[in-house]
């Protein structure tokens, strides 16, 4: 979901690969390397990742003929599903849920006793601005276009890697779903620091925001370092933040929050009132804390309807770390056949440090939005996959995607021009947009 920065050899990043979200431990096992662009467009020595929505977070699993649409499936997005029932364990996050969709998010919450008004008023009048500028320019075109493009009958679970904090982008490809995981290198945040943090902190918080969420509705994705710093080091839960602006954005309203981790067999352990007491105090870093409350699962709904759910995990999908702990694609095995969609995702689905995650995505997904960060041609069409591309990609415009650069211009070339109204993650050499949906054929 954002551009990868390329550092000079040697810069090294805090960013707690050996901290498993998972346990909730507090240990880490060392600094990772932000990874540079392979050459041959593979990578087998990478030892972390950063892209967009990142290759992974502090450790993987942080816990335990185009088909065209009718409009059925998004002016009645109830019918032929099943409500999601509320969890019935774990610590229920709820009510700071709203308190941050007012705060934070600026849309129709709760404002905490005492909240300073000011602050309030001057933080969303720009945050309404940026909402309400993204959603003109970027979420009615594209929906328009998705309205058009989106099969009503694909899988209602959808997976989306590398996302950092865009889930208003797969609300607008896929509203009517059940299910929306998304995965990255940043945890969704602690959720108890609005009511501690006071003044300049309290500023300083929601300033970074703001500065951050107008970046991305800005330019439709996000930077690594820039994620980084507001996620991971984040004195509010900005990850959790942008997903409840993305709600505010989209229309719909707060059920539930939990936070959870991955048992070994990759099923859902919700943080319960013991895990919640041994986290670390307020004092402790930003994170630190933020670590423990890496994954989250927020239950929503449009106003009458039905209950739909977004999961976040902070994880690392690089080979070496789904190898070593297996948990998170336990977990979306666990799914079935999906849906699915990446973008701006620094080319790491066509590294070869990245493969464990193409295949999973190769086996199970059977249809797929993305840019020409996606699943690739070379992997693509041997697995039974159709390709239809919009807009022009003559090259990547960063390094990282220099490997697979001619795979996609060939089939760009070989393809009918499509236009494309809107930008989808990233733009080409050229800057110029593109986009691509892939199918799997019908056996």
């Amino acid at each position: 979901m954002r551009q990868l920065l390329f550092l000079v050899a040697g810069l090294v990043l805090a960013c707690g690969h050996g901290n498993d979200p998972a346990t909730g431990s507090g240990s880490s096992s060392g600094a990772t390397t932000m990874p540079t662009a392979p050459a041959g467009g593979s990578s087998t020595a990478s030892t972390g990742s950063a892209g967009t929505g990142s290759a992974g977070s502090a450790d993987p699993g942080a816990g335990s003929g185009s088909a065209v649409a009718t409009s059925d499936n998004r002016t009645n997005p109830d019918a032929g599903h099943t409500p999601a029932p509320p969890p019935t364990e774990g610590h229920d996050f709820t009510p700071i849920a709203k308190n941050l969709l007012s705060v934070g998010a600026c849309g129709e919450g709760v404002v905490p006793e005492g909240f300073p008004t000011k602050l309030l008023d001057d933080h969303c009048k720009d945050i309404k601005k940026a909402q309400d500028g993204y959603l003109e320019k970027w979420v009615k075109p594209a929906e328009a276009f998705f309205t058009q493009h989106v099969p009503k009958d694909i899988p209602k679970k959808v997976v989306y890697p590398f996302a950092g904090g865009d889930l208003s982008t797969a609300l607008t490809v896929y509203p009517d779903a059940d299910e929306i995981t998304t995965m990255s290198l940043e945890p969704a945040g602690d959720p108890r620091t609005l009511g501690a943090l006071k003044g300049k902190e309290l500023e300083a918080a929601l300033g970074k925001i703001r500065y951050e969420l107008n970046f991305l509705y800005r330019v439709n994705f996000s930077n690594t370092l820039n994620m980084i710093d507001a996620m991971r080091g984040g004195r509010l839960p900005t990850n959790l933040v942008f997903s409840l602006s993305a709600l505010k954005i989209h229309g719909y309203e707060v059920m539930n929050l939990r936070y959870f981790k991955l048992n070994d067999d990759g099923t859902i352990h919700y943080l319960d009132e013991d895990d919640v007491k041994k986290a670390p105090e307020l004092t402790a870093s930003a994170e630190k804390r933020n670590r423990v409350f890496a994954n989250v699962e927020l239950q929503f709904r449009k106003p009458g309807g039905r209950t739909q759910i977004y999961r976040h995990i902070q994880t690392n999908l690089d080979n070496d770390h789904t190898k070593n702990d297996a948990r998170v694609l336990k977990h979306l095995e666990l799914k079935g056949d999906v849906s699915a969609m990446t973008k701006a995702a620094s080319y790491l689905l066509s590294w070869d440090s990245f493969s464990n995650v193409r295949d999973y995505l190769i086996k199970h997904v059977q249809w797929m939005v993305s840019d020409a960060t996606g699943i690739a041609p070379k992997w693509g069409k041997s697995a039974g996959f159709d390709y239809e591309t919009f807009g022009t990609f003559e090259g990547p415009h960063i390094s990282a995607g220099n490997g697979i650069s001619k795979d996609w211009r060939t089939e760009f070339e070989s393809e009918e021009k499509r236009p494309l109204g809107f930008r989808f993650g990233y733009y080409d050499k050229h800057s110029r947009d593109h986009l691509i949906i892939i199918k799997k054929k019908k056996s």
